[in-house]
């Protein structure tokens, strides 16, 4: 990237490069805007933000990918280990506990208190975001659960929340339809509907991702990401018909210069350093600024820049979280075809092809076998069959988000013994709600990796949340006894605390500067030319995953920057 002149001006100026970042860039463009976007992070793709899923061997062997998304997370606080290593050389380096609270390098945090961190919160700094590795689930927040709490209203209009939400879907290429005619799929579906009445609204869990022109050949797909979001500026060689955009990658914002007093302040410039030659401190001025780079990073550069809102990093919510893994139930297995064929629609129904499909394979395997061939596939899914990708979405009398599927994590790798075409994950998402004692607050001592003020959780579940995590948990038990047994490891558990990856509500979107970051059109309070961007607005905490509601608030704030905010 060195050889891309770096402009010093712009119209506006996005911090972040994930798919709300690009939300702004692409409609802003669209609007004439000159826009610059600068990211801490590397460009690991040709295309900006491309899902790193998208590669052939992941595609193939979608556990391999579990070391790709290690490999791009950088937990935010890590809690010293105090205890003392009895065992260690005594010849070796130690310190005096009582004098010292611990070592502060690595994100290793002596001001963080275990019992009150979110351990596995982590950040993704690369082109793209946390996009390049996520698993691209974009349902709609419930109207009454999740976009209505203790008699408040959205800030933003359920109608144009609805439109907006269109718009965001279209954008992430959202589809129901990629994994529904799988026999996985199909199979899954079919047996929990017949499980009891709590299964009967199993849905296609909404995604984005689109089909691949092998599709049929190699069961591939095209995973969405920051790129999808983008298009066609997403390649670094276009030239857009009206306005331009740069981005550039290993530019980090470690201030913006803010000034004036009270309720009329304004950003002058970004202070940036080039990480690929710290000694370069540029400024970078624009009329607008966008900052949309995680929920903790952004409230952290707010902090750095001299934010001092009441709000800023409180009200924090994070989703508790339930996780197995189930292989298969044997009879399911020796009667697919006759599941699938059962109220099947005729020859043209998917259902029925997919019926077709298994029988063909499982007599060709047959075949095999009574040939003498002990290498004939002892599974009735062809090779090339999708996996499940199924969904209860939430609703009033089950307020928590359910997937049934198979995708990758930083835990629940199928180990080589195991056919992954048997296993299906469930992965239950709850919600706690918002209050000011859980934040995230960000030290004047301690810098992290980026050489920022270090973040510090003090997060826990109340009363009533904990019990709705345990009705919640039981739930995913009963789904899971219906489709099989659990595959040993992975058995029923309650997640690290922070692992879901979807922390709201530290720049939560609001009526009144008291109890919030931003207004309804993501403006941040008394500043006029600062928008935010990102899951951190969300202000009444969600068990859905939250990517299609931020590139919906997103959108309506490029509403507003192009046309003027209503109080100015």
């Amino acid at each position: 990237m060195n050889d891309i002149a770096v402009p010093h001006e712009a119209d506006v100026l996005i911090i972040g490069s994930g798919p709300v970042g690009c939300t702004f860039a692409r409609r802003l463009v669209e609007a004439g805007k000159n826009v610059l976007m600068i990211d801490a992070g590397a460009q690991l793709s040709r295309r900006y933000g491309e899902h790193l899923k998208n590669s052939y061997l992941f595609q193939k062997n979608i556990d391999l990918f579990v070391s790709v998304i290690k490999g791009h997370l950088l937990p935010l606080s890590t809690a010293t280990n105090r205890e003392p290593v009895l065992t260690l050389d005594p010849s070796a380096f130690s310190y005096d506990p009582d004098k010292y609270a611990g070592f502060s390098l690595r994100n290793q945090n002596p001001e963080q208190r275990k019992h009150l961190n979110l351990p596995a919160a982590a950040a993704t700094y690369a082109v793209g975001g946390m996009a390049t590795h996520w698993t691209c689930a974009i349902p709609r927040f419930h109207p009454e659960v999740e976009r209505r709490h203790a008699g408040q209203n959205y800030p933003i209009d359920e109608k144009d929340m609805n439109r907006l939400y269109d718009e965001a879907e279209s954008l992430l290429a959202r589809s129901t339809s990629v994994f529904s005619a799988s026999a996985r799929h199909l199979l899954v579906k079919r047996v929990l509907r017949r499980a009891g009445e709590e299964f009967a609204d199993v849905t296609e869990l909404p995604l984005a991702v689109s089909d691949r022109a092998d599709s049929a050949q190699t069961s591939a797909v095209t995973w969405s990401a920051a790129d999808t979001v983008l298009g066609e500026l997403a390649d670094p060689a276009h030239t857009p018909p009206q306005g331009s955009f740069t981005l550039l990658p290993e530019h980090q914002c470690v201030r913006l210069e803010i000034t004036g007093s009270g309720k009329r302040q304004k950003v002058q410039y970004a202070v940036v350093r080039n990480l690929r030659d710290v000694r370069e401190e540029i400024r970078l001025r624009a009329d607008t600024y966008v900052v949309a780079c995680g929920a903790v990073p952004t409230p952290q550069l707010l902090f750095n820049s001299g934010v001092t809102l009441p709000a800023l990093g409180r009200y924090l919510t994070e989703q508790p979280m339930s996780f197995c893994q189930v292989v298969l139930e044997q009879q399911h297995m020796d009667h697919v075809e006759e599941i699938l064929r059962t109220e099947s629609g005729g020859s043209a129904d998917p259902a029925s092809a997919a019926a077709d499909r298994v029988a063909d394979h499982r007599a060709a395997q047959l075949k095999q076998l009574h040939a003498g061939d002990k290498t004939a596939d002892p599974v009735p899914f062809p090779p090339c069959e999708r996996d499940p990708n199924l969904a209860l979405l939430v609703s009033e009398g089950r307020p928590w988000h359910c997937q049934i599927h198979r995708d990758a994590f930083t835990y629940g790798a199928v180990p080589p013994n195991v056919d992954p075409r048997l296993i299906v994950d469930l992965r239950w998402f709850g919600i706690s709600r918002p209050r000011p004692e859980n934040k995230v607050t960000f030290s004047r001592r301690l810098r992290d990796t980026f050489d920022m003020p270090q973040p510090t959780f003090s997060f826990r579940l109340d009363e009533a949340e904990r019990k709705e995590t345990e009705r919640m948990s039981r739930h995913m038990m009963r789904t899971a006894a219906a489709l099989g047994g659990f595959m040993p490891g992975s058995e029923p558990v309650f997640l690290t605390p922070g692992l879901p990856l979807h922390i709201a509500g530290t720049t939560r979107m609001g009526r009144s500067a008291l109890d919030s970051v931003v207004d309804e059109y993501s403006k941040v309070w008394h500043i006029d030319n600062l928008y935010l961007g990102g899951n951190g607005l969300h202000p009444f905490g969600n068990a859905s995953n939250p990517t299609l509601t931020s590139v919906a608030m997103a959108l309506h704030a490029v509403d507003t920057i192009v046309k003027g905010h209503p109080g100015h």
